[in-house]
């Protein structure tokens, strides 16, 4: 890889240094030059971001003594890449423990014997500095325009791979999102025990950072698109060993290696018009031909399982183009595709304006985590999920069904998925199962008469006092029922004092008998306060 640093080494050639010489530092001469700073004053650290050639008279370090050396030691530890002094007007010769101190962290000190001009020594660097740029980002320029041009080739993958081989001379791979290798060269095939290590999902590799794997260091680059992660390039180099210029081509190589495996994906996308139309199928329990289902779901197994996943959505507008929609569904389904493959599930999708369901197929194995905890972790990716105009994951509702195996129950998993997105609407349960919504399951199912009805029967006098007297007693009611009846701890949920909860469920008990926590009657009183809830979408 060509080096752009502009490094000490490169200006003690220049003719401006003709007469100045390195007395300390000889191993510090690789050391990079980002700008050069005149320094003469006392208190300096606040001016020194780091990679600086100072230039000094000497007026503010005491360099003729080992006094100075506390100050040399802070330009070292802010990454100075070294320090010019004019030997004459305040320092006549560098002490012989400066120069030791220098040696020892490699600092490069350079004497101008004679008189220079500071600002002769800024131009001239300052021009090296900016040519070397400008001729990086040409460079640069050209590397992206190549990548890009190897992206629509075939086994456009391997050919950039190839490229930052050739580059880098270091072995270079790539893994996707969906435990898929490429790598270069092709001899890392032998290497399998190595290549499953990396697919494993116990490896998180962390991006621009490097990662010890097979005995070698490997630095990751993450590939992005669609606010989404696909997968992992990673360089045999530690990252200490990259500069600037090589994270930039990384990053355009990551880029362009985006664009090939987005291009596929939508390819891929574009071809699932028959899953749509299976899917939907199930979903309204219309007959449907199982070999042509096969194609989108696993075969059943014994340990093959799934949930039925709705993902809600009221954002995209009706009158949105058809083509501009087309684009949106699109992108969805790819970025939701991912995300299911990495988390292990095998999808079945159909995207409409307002809703996506998703089958989520998956083999149970005994030395997995619990599936409630997968989808769990799943609902979670998915409302992290901030794409603007495409899909912002924290305005959707998601309901999950239960757990089953039989494909020609997904229309009654459709029902129980709606009816988690009812509740979470109503506000009365923070849940994405249907195990979840317990009592409402059976509530869900009646309509508002018969709700009122039931209500009225079991807390109708009570309700009648609250209207009046305002006095607080259904929501104690509620955390009295929730607590198992302690009094301390709904107390303590209240903010009131005991004596004040006695008063209170004296009155209740006046209100609704002094059976009201009798086992049979406690239940029913449950389901009237749930039923209360759902009719009033409230959690007290």
């Amino acid at each position: 890889m060509e080096n752009w640093k502009v490094t000490i080494n490169d200006i003690l050639g220049r003719d401006i240094f003709k007469n100045a010489k390195l007395i300390a530092g000889e191993k510090g001469k690789d050391r990079e030059i980002k700008w050069s700073h005149i320094l003469e004053m006392e208190a300096f650290d606040s001016f020194i971001n780091g990679g600086e050639l100072i230039l000094t008279t000497g007026s503010n370090i005491e360099f003729d003594s080992p006094a100075g050396i506390p100050k040399l030691n802070k330009l070292i530890e802010k990454d100075v890449a070294g320090i010019c002094i004019e030997l004459g007007t305040h320092v006549k010769a560098i002490a012989p423990e400066i120069i030791a101190f220098a040696n020892e962290h490699h600092f490069p000190i350079i004497a101008f014997s004679q008189i220079v001009k500071f600002v002769d020594i800024t131009q001239d660097l300052h021009t090296i500095i900016i040519n070397r740029h400008h001729q990086m980002l040409n460079h640069l320029h050209v590397l992206s325009n190549q990548f890009n041009e190897l992206s629509l080739e075939p086994n456009g993958i391997l050919k950039i791979l190839k490229k930052l081989y050739d580059l880098f001379h270091a072995t270079a791979l790539l893994i996707t999102d969906d435990k898929k290798a490429f790598y270069y060269p092709l001899k890392l095939k032998e290497r399998t025990e190595f290549m499953n290590l990396i697919m494993n999902n116990s490896i998180k590799l962390e991006p621009y950072r490097d990662h010890l794997l097979d005995n070698e260091y490997y630095t990751t680059f993450p590939i992005k698109g669609l606010g989404h992660s696909w997968g992992n390039l990673c360089l045999q180099k530690k990252s200490n060993d990259l500069d600037e210029f090589s994270f930039s081509v990384m990053d355009r190589a990551s880029l362009a290696i985006a664009q090939i495996l987005l291009r596929n994906r939508t390819i891929e996308e574009r071809k699932q018009n028959q899953e749509e139309e299976i899917v939907q199928k199930l979903l309204h329990g219309e007959e449907f031909e199982s070999s042509i289902a096969h194609k989108f779901l696993p075969a059943p197994a014994n340990n093959c399982y799934f949930r039925l996943i709705l993902i809600e959505n009221n954002s995209i507008e009706e009158n949105l183009k058809e083509e501009d929609w087309e684009e949106i569904k699109l992108q969805q389904s790819i970025i939701l595709r991912s995300l299911l493959k990495k988390n292990g599930f095998f999808p079945a999708m159909s995207v409409t304006k307002n809703k996506i369901a998703v089958i989520a197929s998956f083999y149970k194995k005994s030395n997995t985590i619990r599936d409630i905890d997968s989808f769990t972790i799943l609902a979670k990716e998915i409302r992290n999920i901030h794409e603007n105009h495409i899909f912002h994951g924290d305005h959707y509702g998601i309901g999950i069904s239960s757990l089953q195996k039989d494909y020609k129950k997904i229309a009654a998993c459709c029902h129980e998925a709606n009816e988690v997105l009812f509740i979470q609407k109503k506000k009365l349960l923070d849940t994405l199962f249907y195990e979840g919504i317990g009592v409402y399951r059976l509530l869900s199912k009646l309509n508002q008469n018969e709700l009122k009805a039931y209500v009225s029967e079991y807390l109708g006098p009570l309700l009648e006092y609250e209207e009046k007297i305002k006095g607080n007693l259904l929501l104690t009611l509620s955390i009295f029922l929730d607590t198992m009846g302690s009094k301390k701890e709904t107390s303590d949920r209240l903010y009131i004092v005991r004596q004040t909860l006695y008063h209170r469920l004296e009155k209740i008990e006046e209100l609704l008998g002094d059976d009201f926590m009798e086992p049979t009657k406690r239940q029913a009183i449950e389901l009237a306060v749930s039923a209360y809830k759902m009719l009033n979408n409230t959690e007290f």
